[in-house]
């Protein structure tokens, strides 16, 4: 079907399509993980970011292309999750941008906004990898820049977008080593081939027959779930939480409001929207206000002490939609008295009991109403969440490996704590990038830094090195310090065979990861685990801490420690539970 131009509505019906096809195909893109583990999850952020995309689209109205790629790229980039979907968050971050001033794209608009998109997920990235959703993203927008000055119809581009797009997937083995070695291509640029599948099938409405991919079985019986009671952390907290410290009847702004503004819909005779002159608005008898705007919708977030008066605010520009607001003073004597000082692990748009947080100079507050310092970390497992709450961690956000909490996650836990200055522990390095993208987002409102923590035995190392009496550049060079001297062991088990750096790996056996490396692996877990510590010990290191999951069994653990003790007297061991899914056990070792 030929096309010259596409409106805003051919536009959206393209991202829904795409978003479609990715989500039939999300469990095949997490098969394409590298690594054989149970929790490869690019398919499953990738699928979780273009939903948040795709809700504000829906939420939104109609409009011409340049405002409909707007909604799109604000509900990615606050539903971003993992580095996959911060990246396709970014791609059409640059396409919305470079689209903003069109009701309707020609070839060449298009093809210059898809290389927009290129060039802002290249600068958000620091160390870009090629072989990866970059490259497929890169090489695609250089075609289609060239042939757009060869064709007037979109639907030809797109083809030829697509052709080049999947030529590129093909050759990502040849430019990432470990693709080649494992057979597979990169799973982040087969979801963005999904996507433009979505975009083409739209254009030419022939919609290829979706067939199930293969599901990869674990072959392995997992054992039972440990009893041991959990350990406790012989280390006094650095600070305690700032919910303890906060009395009730101290919240000011007790009304937690999130709504939408439809401006198409029930906006009064000269109701011009002035940002700044809104944010001031409900500054009068608010804070912790995040306001996001375009021509067709305003999200709005603010704590007030006035919820009549901030909606009657809002009604001036148009039907308010979606309306949640949450009495902050009940939420905190409920933690109080359930004797929780920490606020719960949100979810996706989910609402976290937060303290005030002033729009003024935190220097300027009294010392009673804002700590120095507030932590946010990410974790998974109650015995880590409890480790990371002795350490005086203020918010611990649910997530890790198998669920990779989102932007607005980390803005919300942000806005969440009354601190000067925020410490985040991601803990993981797929999801260091979406807290890196919530502290842009913040910058000039918040003072956050992202500690560069990819396990959770490197976190626990930064909280331990935080020092309350330094300042904060201090702090932080101590605790990337500390992340530094850690070495980070994990035992699981292999969904799949494979080859990994000579390494004969079968289905339903474990294997023992180190600091990212498959090195062991073996039908047994205590085997598994012994050749694992074996190599991570080589170094003489004189301390070895267990986090044991939630389906390592004690018998097994106390193998493990014994075996400890009698090959490496000299070395001290600590025992932790943990809690954690999918991985047995995760070890630290330190000198």
């Amino acid at each position: 079907m030929s096309k010259r131009s596409i409106n805003g509505t051919d536009f959206t019906a393209m991202v829904l399509a795409g978003a479609e096809r990715l989500g039939q195909h999300a469990e095949h893109v997490n098969s394409l993980n590298v690594f054989p583990v149970p929790d490869g999850d690019t398919g499953t952020n990738m699928n979780l970011t273009m939903t948040a995309g795709v809700t504000e689209l829906k939420n939104s109205g109609t409009g011409g292309v340049g405002s409909r790629a707007g909604v799109l790229s604000k509900g990615l980039l606050m539903g971003a999750r993992g580095n996959s979907g911060v990246i396709l968050s970014q791609l059409f971050r640059g396409f919305s941008r470079s689209v903003a001033a069109y009701d309707e794209l020609n070839t060449v608009q298009f093809a210059a906004g898809l290389q927009s998109g290129v060039d802002t997920a290249y600068k958000a990235v620091v160390k870009p990898v090629e072989g990866t959703i970059l490259t497929v993203a890169k090489e695609a927008a250089k075609h289609a820049v060239f042939y757009a000055r060869r064709t007037t119809d979109i639907t030809e581009l797109m083809t030829e977008v697509l052709a080049k797009a999947k030529e590129a997937l093909a050759s990502t083995p040849e430019l990432l080593p470990v693709l080649k070695q494992v057979g597979v291509v990169d799973s982040g640029g087969q979801g963005l081939v999904y996507i433009y599948e979505g975009f083409l099938e739209q254009l030419t409405g022939k919609v290829q027959p979706y067939i199930p991919a293969q599901e990869a079985a674990s072959g392995v019986s997992a054992p039972a779930r440990p009893e041991a009671p959990t350990a406790a952390v012989n280390h006094p907290a650095h600070h305690a939480s700032a919910q303890a410290q906060l009395d009730t009847e101290d919240i000011e702004f007790l009304y937690d409001m999130e709504f939408f503004i439809n401006r198409k819909l029930g906006a009064g005779p000269g109701s011009h929207f002035d940002e700044d002159q809104f944010r001031k608005a409900l500054s009068v008898n608010g804070d912790s206000i995040i306001v996001i705007a375009d021509d067709e919708v305003i999200k709005v977030h603010v704590h007030s002490k006035a919820p009549g008066e901030v909606l009657n605010l809002a009604l001036r520009y148009g039907e308010i939609t979606q309306i949640h607001i949450l009495n902050m003073r009940e939420q905190h004597r409920d933690l109080l008295t359930a004797g929780m000082d920490a606020a719960p692990m949100p979810e996706l748009f989910a609402e976290i009991p937060a303290e005030p947080v002033r729009e003024t100079d935190p220097a300027e507050l009294p010392a009673h109403e804002i700590a120095p310092y507030g932590f946010i970390a990410v974790a998974s497992g109650q015995g880590i969440t409890d480790i990371f709450k002795s350490l005086g961690v203020d918010v611990v956000l649910s997530g890790g490996q198998t669920m990779n909490p989102s932007t607005e996650d980390f803005v919300k836990a942000i806005h969440s704590i009354s601190a000067q200055h925020i410490f985040v522990l991601p803990n993981n390095s797929n999801i260091v990038l979406a807290a890196q993208q919530a502290r842009d987002l913040l910058e000039g409102e918040r003072s956050v830094t992202v500690i560069p923590s990819k396990s959770i035995p490197q976190g626990i190392a930064a909280a331990f090195a935080f020092q309350e009496e330094e300042n904060a550049d201090s702090n932080t060079d101590n605790m990337i310090r500390a992340v530094q001297h850690v070495k980070t062991g994990q035992v699981t088990y292999a969904v799949r065979d494979t080859v990994f750096d000579d390494l004969e790996i079968t289905a339903g056996h474990y294997i023992g990861i180190a600091d990212s490396k498959i090195v062991s692996t073996e039908e047994g877990l205590l085997e598994t685990s012994q050749a694992l510590l074996a190599k991570m010990l080589a170094g003489g290191d004189e301390i070895v801490t267990i986090l044991v999951g939630e389906e390592a069994t004690p018998e097994t653990t106390g193998l493990l420690s014994a075996w400890i003790h009698d090959t490496y007297p000299d070395v001290e061991v600590e025992v932790h539970s943990g809690g954690q899914p999918i991985y047995y056990y995760l070890f630290s070792v330190e000198s």
